[in-house]
């Protein structure tokens, strides 16, 4: 039996540190060919691509003499410069190879986060996906820092598939996929083969980190796929080490771990909402306003909320939160945090007696509001 990946038009393919590198030895330019060749094969099916690739870092390493990955921020930075010239020559000389044309497509989380440069990166992508153009994704680890990095490239290809609205999101890395336990240290984990994106019991099952070269680990591609699946985009998590993997896994061939998405896409507006990665503030609610928002479908009233932390002004980001602290939804507020502290537990007909205006009956509205 085939799996849906069987229908993708448009996939975004990330490739791990591990997969592009010979250890020690930076990047492995016949392993980056072999990609290209299975790429070419799916541009001659029709198959839009787009790669999210890892290896700057580690190229960067390698020219610099260093042997093993550092902690500081500016020697990172300073890997990631050094390493992006290497990478960006070795795609673009192995697509020209193939007759294809690529194109470069540095990012960081403020790309994301700002509306007008997340929907401007949206539109430069479509074209050059438009044109039969590969582009070629990296975070920008030059100039990015903790505070404001994406974090890692399984997020970045998340983020990119619901940038794109992608039918699928291929994460290709050193293991077989998921499973029930780490197989390096239980002999009797068993590989997840298909199951829901998003199934919280999947986040309890994924840990742990992969090599020194890289950042992220399964729980990343776990949660990567339960973004990817916001925007309808099924995921996989297969190895790379499978011959023609990129061929056989988007003919719909079970292999790997497949994370479908089960829910309807949520609205683009509505995507980016939930991506901005770092909202500028929380509101607390009580039960009845967290049933009120992701039961009932309803705005959020100033009555409902309990408690405002953080420095934010009206139109900004913010998480909202039920009374245990776990986050519940996110949304465009209408009011800043000082204010939203003045109102909180007020009913809607009293706002203008405390605050002398009032800006919307509602804290934040349901139309600029995401449930989690």
């Amino acid at each position: 039996m085939t799996t849906p990946l069987a229908q993708a038009r448009r996939v975004v393919v990330k490739i791990g540190s591990t997969l592009l590198t010979n250890t020690g030895a930076g990047l492995d330019r016949e392993a980056i060919a072999d990609w290209v060749r299975q790429i070419a094969e799916l541009r001659a099916r029709n198959i839009e691509v787009v790669v999210v690739s890892s290896g700057a870092i580690a190229e960067g390493l390698k020219r610099l003499g260093w042997t093993k990955r550092p902690h500081a921020v500016n020697e990172l930075q300073a890997a990631a410069a050094v390493g992006q010239m290497g990478l960006v020559q070795v795609w673009e000389s192995c697509f020209s190879e193939r007759g294809l044309r690529t194109a470069q497509v540095l990012l960081t989380n403020s790309d994301l986060a700002d509306r007008n440069r997340y929907l401007n990166a949206r539109t430069t992508l479509r074209t050059l996906v438009s044109l039969g153009v590969v582009p070629v994704i990296n975070e920008n680890d030059t100039v990015v820092v903790d505070e404001i990095r994406v974090g890692d490239n399984d997020t970045l290809g998340a983020l990119v598939a619901n940038l794109l609205e992608a039918d699928a999101l291929v994460i290709l890395t050193d293991q077989q996929g998921l499973y029930s336990a780490d197989p390096r240290k239980d002999p009797a984990a068993t590989l997840v083969s298909r199951a829901r994106a998003g199934d919280p019991h999947l986040e309890t099952i994924a840990g742990g980190t992969g090599s020194h070269l890289g950042s992220g680990g399964m729980i990343t591609k776990v949660l990567a796929a339960k973004r990817a699946g916001r925007s309808g985009a099924h995921t996989a998590i297969v190895s790379g080490r499978e011959p023609d993997v990129l061929s056989r896994v988007l003919a719909g061939e079970p292999i790997g771990t497949l994370l479908e998405a089960e829910r309807e896409p949520i609205a683009a507006r509505k995507q980016w909402l939930a991506d901005h990665m770092k909202p500028a503030g929380r509101i607390t609610l009580d039960a009845g306003a967290v049933k009120a928002l992701t039961h009932d479908g309803k705005s959020l009233l100033s009555i409902g909320a309990t408690a405002v932390d953080g420095h934010f002004g009206r139109g900004e980001v913010v998480s909202v939160c039920a009374p245990d602290g776990r986050e519940i939804a996110r949304g465009l507020v209408n009011y800043g945090a000082a204010d939203t502290a003045r109102i909180l537990r007020k009913p809607t007909a009293e706002i203008e007696a405390v605050l002398g205006y009032l800006a919307e009956p509602e804290l934040i509205h349901r139309d600029n509001l995401v449930v989690l």
